[in-house]
């Protein structure tokens, strides 16, 4: 018997499953054999005698899991963090266990009551004592991690556990002696994974399948070279043995059904202590304001759900409700993080939903040079679609040309800083680029019931369904498109080939013509089939009057384009009467401006087709500004490209056949931004034949 370790236990006298706080307790109310129970208890309690010391605490009438002591704190050296347990079911528990940790000498350190941690079940130490383990995410916050470092002068490595199954660490992570490792991956997120791969070396890590992780085979009792489960596959036990294990199994079946084995039934409370290790955690913490029709806009709990997500943890200081209809509402909330990466990823989700972290107030953005043409500083701050500014020298600066996936340039001019958002490309030396996420915000009009109520696309709700009644959307387009070409706005359309393919290319055609669109953005396929169309009256060679395959129609978009090239132009070939009508004829006649950006897999290509990539993108994007609405018409690439430059408050559909389409776009966050998965053709029908039911001009109500 090793006396230097030692356990505490907790006779199951009143052990029972009486409530459900975990899935495996789910259907086992009051099944569990106490006979068996004790049977199986007192097997584990002499096993263990065999090579320590045990202690018992007095089991308690009330708290039935009292048995399960590895949640009783977290001990190291005399120093013992007691739980704070996160259900009321196990709260009874604590008095019991401070009063024997007073009792046998410990110093008892206490978390604040609304602080949640189950001690040794989410916090396991290195088994040569070199850190400590720490789980959150079910039953224990990120927050109680500080007071870990801080009370036990240790550097604490977390966890965040994503499988509810294994809502303790201690369900599927071991530490085991030598520098082993034993834990199921799948129960934790990636950025956890790759802790544990960082800190344990490969040849170190006993990656176990689910079916042993189901079993409780990570709930184990390490003792020296000798590890006590309820159950392990011949697979565990040969990679145990050849790690220099000794695998003991002890059946544990009744108190699976609570949710724990051999571990949850222990507390080990002597831990090996280094003199050398001293308190470091990683965890980071910030204070976000954020503010508007919170609640019906659903918008604090978007930012509460990213944060968890994404990793982190939070805790709501303060909520001020608006107390009329109109009234705006304003929350203060603690965001955690287990790293500073972590953090700045979800600052970063954070902005973008209009939040303003606190002390930004006072912090100005930080900004590093650019030291090669077309390269940003590491840590770059990604822009966004909506409106942004950026604290330079105390000052909010606004960042112009605002788009997705570009960086902020900023520079200083003798008029003051100037900032604008830039892809990476075109970043030059002298600018100075804006990094980390301090001292950025972005602007969000906190719009009323009644606003949003008003708003000619509140129905789509930036959602995407193929169940929305194509005729409803397609009134709402109808509508706005006429107020746009009515009050001299702009509509920019992109299309593919697709919609020539399904018809809808004389109504895209009576568009233009009829005023209602002011730039058509595509690629060379659009404006080849829409040609052969309007030439020889086929698309991809199919005869569209009458859906058959024509005799040599393969070869008809050749034909156009070699026509095309021969003039020079499309424009050159409208004047030459090759063909007189369609979407391009229109376009040329009524001067409307297009842009077609061509791809490797392009035939020909037309002479109007822009091959170079960046110069296309450039194109594009002057086409885009002062867009009030932008049509995007069954072209993947195209309109994925196009949200990608266009700022916040631009009106959007996309049509597709194809879900991930519109899903795509709609993932931009935008609330002008609406998806509808129909065919095009039968969407563009519909919309001209509703466009003639508006007869009268769009006039604005003044009151």
């Amino acid at each position: 018997m090793d006396s230097r370790i030692r356990f505490l236990m907790c006779a199951p006298d009143h052990y029972d499953v009486d409530y459900v706080i975990n899935p495996w307790m789910e259907g086992n109310i009051h099944k569990s054999s106490r006979d068996r129970a004790v049977q199986q208890w007192q097997k584990l309690h002499l096993l263990l005698k065999e090579h320590a010391i045990v202690d018992l605490v007095t089991p308690q009438k009330g708290v039935p899991d009292m048995v399960f002591t590895a949640n009783a704190g977290l001990v190291l050296g005399n120093n013992v963090v007691l739980s704070r347990f996160l259900h009321k079911e196990r709260q009874g528990e604590e008095p019991y266990f401070k009063q024997w940790f007073e009792e046998n000498g410990y110093t008892v350190n206490e978390l604040p009551k609304d602080l949640p941690f189950e001690g040794a079940g989410d916090a396991l130490l290195d088994r040569e004592g070199r850190w400590l383990w720490a789980g959150y995410g079910f039953r224990s916050e990120l927050d109680s991690h500080p007071y870990l470092a801080k009370w036990l002068d240790i550097e604490v490595v977390s966890l965040r556990l994503t499988d509810e199954r294994f809502y303790h660490l201690d369900t599927c992570f071991c530490p085991l002696a030598n520098g082993y490792l034993l834990y199921y991956p799948g129960a934790f997120d990636s950025y956890s994974n790759r802790m544990i791969e960082m800190r344990v070396a490969a040849e170190k890590r006993i990656a176990i399948e689910e079916a042993d992780a189901i079993n409780f085979a990570c709930n184990t009792v390490n003792v020296d070279h000798i590890v006590i489960m309820n159950k392990a596959s011949d697979a565990l036990k040969a990679s145990l043995k050849n790690a220099g294990f000794q695998v003991m199994e002890t059946p544990l079946t009744e108190f699976l059904k609570a949710g724990g084995a051999a571990k949850c039934l222990t507390l080990r409370v002597t831990e090996p202590l280094r003199d050398e290790v001293h308190a470091n955690v990683s965890v980071e913490s910030r204070i976000i304001r954020i503010e508007g029709h919170l609640l019906d806009s659903g918008l604090i709990n978007r930012a509460l759900d990213m944060i968890i997500d994404s990793g982190g943890s939070f805790q709501v200081l303060n909520f001020n409700l608006g107390e009329q209809r109109q009234s705006t509402s304003a929350a203060e909330v603690k965001v955690s993080a287990p790293s500073h990466q972590v953090m700045e990823e979800i600052i970063s989700h954070l902005i973008d939903l209009g939040a303003v972290d606190l002390p930004q107030d006072e912090r100005d953005t930080k900004l590093e040079p650019v030291l090669q043409a077309g390269v940003a500083p590491d840590d770059f701050y990604v822009s966004t679609i909506y409106p942004t500014e950026v604290r330079i020298n105390g000052e909010w600066v606004k960042v112009r040309s605002q788009r997705m996936d570009g960086a902020i340039a900023v520079i200083e001019t003798p008029n003051g800083w100037l900032a604008r958002c830039k892809l990476l490309r075109d970043l030059e030396i002298g600018e100075y680029v804006v990094v980390d996420v301090q001292g950025i915000r972005t602007i969000r009009k906190p719009e009323s019931r009644e606003q949003r109520n008003a708003q000619e696309f509140s129905f789509m709700s930036s959602g995407v369904s193929s169940e929305r009644r194509v005729e409803i959307v397609v009134e709402q387009v109808a509508w706005e498109l006429r107020k746009i070409r009515d009050t001299g706005g702009k509509v920019v359309v992109t299309a593919g080939p697709v919609v020539i393919h399904t018809g809808g290319g004389e109504h895209l055609a009576r568009l233009v013509r009829e005023g209602y669109v002011q730039a058509l953005l595509g690629g060379n396929a659009i404006a080849v089939h829409d040609m052969e169309q309007n030439m020889m009256g086929t698309s991809l060679g199919v005869d569209m009057k009458r859906g058959v395959a024509v005799r040599g129609g393969h070869r008809h978009h050749l034909k156009v384009i070699n026509t095309v090239r021969r003039h020079g132009s499309i424009a050159a070939a409208v004047s030459a009467g090759e063909f007189k009508s369609g979407v391009m004829y229109e376009c040329v006649r009524a001067g409307i401006p297009f842009s077609l950006a061509g791809s490797i897999r392009d035939d020909g290509p037309l002479p109007d087709t822009q091959m170079d990539l960046i110069q296309a993108q450039e194109e594009y994007a002057k086409l885009l500004k002062g867009a009030d609405m932008i049509l995007m018409l069954s072209s993947m690439l195209h309109s994925i490209g196009v949200g990608n430059m266009t700022p916040a408050g631009v009106k959007m559909v996309c049509v597709d056949i194809n879900p991930a389409v519109v899903t795509k776009l709609s993932d931009r966050g935008s609330i002008e931004s609406v998806g509808v998965v129909t065919d095009v053709g039968l969407f563009l029908s519909l919309l001209v034949q509703q466009l003639d039911k508006l007869t009268s001009p769009y006039q604005a109500v003044v009151g």
